[in-house]
Order: structure tokens, then sequence, then C-alpha cells
């Protein structure tokens, strides 16, 4: 009887010191949800695999963040005109987020990540493109192409048959690189850019002189091409689904072969050129508001997310982690790539796009 009266006050006080741990938890557990934000944001589909892997989503989640995203052309997020009601928007190319700022009156903006232009391709075009010495020899599942001497080929209306070396693809279909459409993606208008500098006497195209004069010689590259899909998954899609019979040549951008690698162990036959020069694709996130800003912050800064962008085939501030990472994954790469040329400015840009949309049209 004694103990039993010795007992209840202590199993009282253990009852009381349990519920009262139980709603700290559960006020704690109300504390970080109302900390986690909804942050919206428009994003070029390039970026989409990194952006909605459930590892970046946590690890935004930790710091505050529920992402959401919708996916569009990047020509087409820099000329939204509902871009202020996300909180941010993050487009493939630095013309892109510098004529979105301008738009929009958005002051901050941050490039945690970039990726060069590159030519997805097959070993049998590498050798034909070797044997003609427009390419290096292949190793290791890369090459470098002179772009000058390819684009001549292109203008000049070549068929693979017709070159050097063409017996494993021995087809009458025309060199041409397959490319997005340039009038709603940011990867061709990078094309172009590119096409336009060669055109220009290697110089970045700027003013309306320069624009009329290349026109004619860059226009062909984008006319001459059947069906372009909007955005930068669908060439990619083509290459990697129905092979070399559909898509010989196809400009990506690089990170979008990497990733496809890594997820992919090579056993094929697929090659990526680095064209010579090249350009960058600068992916640069306009943050609108305070949560597009703390956004920006975290994948600049962040290393989970830092490292994460490097397994997703981008090239990041941690150089070392994403040059270790590839090699363990298989996937070789350029640690350094040297020639490359700057974009014209969006204004420019859209005068030659709006330039070869006519001639298409005209078609």
């Amino acid at each position: 009887m004694v103990r039993q009266r010795l007992l209840a006050p202590l199993l009282l006080v253990v009852l009381v010191a349990g519920v009262a741990y139980a709603a700290y938890l559960s006020f704690s557990r109300v504390r970080v949800q109302a900390a986690v934000v909804v942050v919206r944001g428009l994003i070029g589909s390039e970026k989409s695999n990194f952006l909605t892997d459930q590892r970046t989503l946590d690890e935004l989640r930790k710091n505050g963040i529920d992402l959401h995203v919708e996916t569009a052309g990047s020509r087409d997020i820099a000329l939204r005109a509902n871009a202020k009601s996300y909180d941010f928007a993050f487009p493939a190319g630095e013309p892109a987020a510098k004529k979105l700022m301008l738009a929009t009156g958005a002051t901050k903006s941050f490039t945690p990540f970039f990726t060069p232009m590159t030519i997805a391709s097959w070993k049998p075009i590498a050798s034909i493109l070797n044997a003609n010495g427009i390419a290096t020899k292949e190793r290791d599942g890369y090459a470098t192409v002179d772009m000058t001497k390819l684009l001549a080929l292109v203008a000049a209306k070549k068929r693979w048959s017709e070159l050097l070396a063409s017996a494993d693809y021995p087809v009458e279909k025309s060199v041409l690189i397959a490319s997005t459409d340039v009038r709603t993606s940011n990867s061709a208008a990078m094309y172009l850019g590119l096409a336009s500098y060669i055109a220009n006497g290697r110089e970045v195209v700027a003013g309306q002189a320069s624009v009329r004069r290349v026109v004619p010689l860059v226009a062909p590259l984008f006319t001459r091409q059947g069906f372009q899909e909007t955005s930068s998954s669908g060439p990619f899609d083509v290459y990697t689904t129905q092979g070399l019979g559909s898509a010989p040549l196809v400009m990506i951008y690089e990170a979008q072969f990497i990733e496809y690698a890594i997820a992919h162990p090579r056993a094929s036959d697929m090659v990526l050129f680095y064209p010579k020069p090249t350009i960058f694709t600068k992916h640069t996130l306009v943050a609108m508001d305070p949560a597009g800003e703390k956004l920006g912050h975290l994948l600049n800064e962040d290393p989970v997310l830092v490292h994460l962008a490097a397994e997703h085939g981008f090239r990041t501030s941690d150089a070392a982690y994403q040059a270790d990472f590839w090699k363990k994954a298989g996937v070789a790469a350029p640690q350094t790539i040297l020639d490359v040329v700057d974009p014209p400015d969006f204004d420019v840009l859209e005068s030659l796009i709006t330039a070869i949309a006519a001639e298409r049209s005209a078609s």
C-alpha cells in the first residue's frame, strides 16, 4: 500500500512530462513547417531533372524552400509578360536573363553553373569527320570539331555520301546540325550566336549592319531543317531514342550528354563533339523577390546543391568535385575549354532570330 502511494505521484510526473514532451515535438514541427515557404519559378527544360530531383527538393526544404517549377523555352521566359508573378525565372543563357531583368526591373541575379554548347554524335560520324580533316580523332567518347570547316560543309550543301570514308554512313542526307527552334529555345539561339560569330569573320555580331550581312549566311542552318522542337529536351530525346539514322549531329548542352552518360553507363557508340570555337551557356537565375533571392544564394553556395548540380552534368564552382564525380562515373570530358566566344546581346540575337523567322515563313 505504501509502495502504491509512492508510485502514484511518480507516475503522474512521468505522465505530465510525456505530455509536455509530445506538445514540444508538435510545436517544433509546426515551427519547422511554418518556416518552409513555397517558391515558384519558370525554368528552362534543361534544368528540370536537377530541380525536380528529390535530393534537391529535400535539401531546399531543409533550408525553408518548397520548390515548384514550370518549364518553358528560354526565349519565352525572357519575353513573358507575367514573369514578375513568379518568385524567380531561370532561363538558359545570360542574354535572356539580362533581357528579363530589363523588362521586370529585377536587380538580383545568380549564375550557379554553366555548360558549353556541344554536338551529340556517333563514332561512325566521328570517323568520317576525322578522315575529312574536320574533327580530331575520337578518344574516350569525345572529340574536337572545327566549327568553321563543319559549317562550310553545311553551306556547300554536302551530303554524307560525298565525304571521304563515308562507307559506315553512306546516306544521301545533307550534312546539317539539328537544333531546337531558334524562335523559342536558347540552345538554338546559342548555335546561332556561334554561327554568326564565324560568319562575321570571327567577330561577335554587333549592330544592324552586321546583322544584315550575316543573316543570308546563317539562316539556311535553320530554314533547311525540318520540324524543330521548341525546347532543348526534344532533339536530345530523338538522339538517344532514334539513334544515328535520325540524328547524326545534334546541337545540345554538354550537361544533357553528361547527365545521360552518368545515368546510362555508355556501352554504345555515342560521341560528344566540342566545337572549336564554342560558346558557354551561363544558367542565370533572376530573382523577382526575397524568396527567389534566397534560392539563388542556396544554389550558388550550398555544397550539397552545388554537388548535385555537378551530378546532373553542369559545370559548377566546385570544379574538383565535378571532375572527380564525372571520372568515377566513367564519363570523360575536357577539364578546361579555352576557345570560347561571347554570344551577341539579346537585342542583336532578337534581330537575327526575327530575320530568320521571316525567311522561314516566306519559304
